[in-house]
């Protein structure tokens, strides 16, 4: 009988770490505070003249072109430090309330910022290019030479 109340015991200690854990793990897996769009959401997005902004170094503009009309604006330097004048120049074009597409090479950078730009400065309507401007190459969608101003 003993035997039989630890086994439950350890049974109900169990089942108990296993609810924290998911219970713990559940708020990873919350959706982000921005949107996520992929290439056919993009495409659409463009056609409706909303502001994208290539937040890539211009090393990367010039290997891989860009999406017509981006504003190309760099976030971070090459050792992954915010840029002082990102965004001061960023704000200056973009209103809190403005429709706002962000694009990098894969959507690491931009989904840090998108992040920023809504939890910590109130923006609503952050679009994310999810997998970057590798995904949109990879489907074979258009894009140009960078003009530097």
């Amino acid at each position: 009988m003993v035997q039989m109340n630890k086994l439950k015991q350890h049974f109900m200690l169990r089942i108990a770490g296993i609810l924290i854990v998911a219970i713990t793990l559940s708020g990873c897996f919350e959706p982000p505070p921005y949107n996520n769009l992929d290439n056919q959401q993009l495409d659409s997005m463009l056609q409706q003249k909303t502001q994208i902004f290539d937040i890539r170094r211009p090393e990367e503009w010039r290997e891989t072109g860009v999406i017509a009309n981006s504003k190309l604006l760099t976030f971070v330097d090459a050792g992954g430090r915010v840029l002082p004048d990102f965004l001061p120049r960023f704000t200056s074009a973009v209103g809190k309330d403005d429709k706002v597409i962000l694009i990098c090479r894969t959507g690491n950078r931009t989904d840090v910022l998108a992040r920023h730009l809504v939890e910590k400065m109130g923006y609503s309507q952050v679009y994310n290019v999810q997998y970057g401007i590798t995904d949109w190459l990879r489907d074979g969608k258009p894009v140009t030479r960078p003009r530097f101003n």
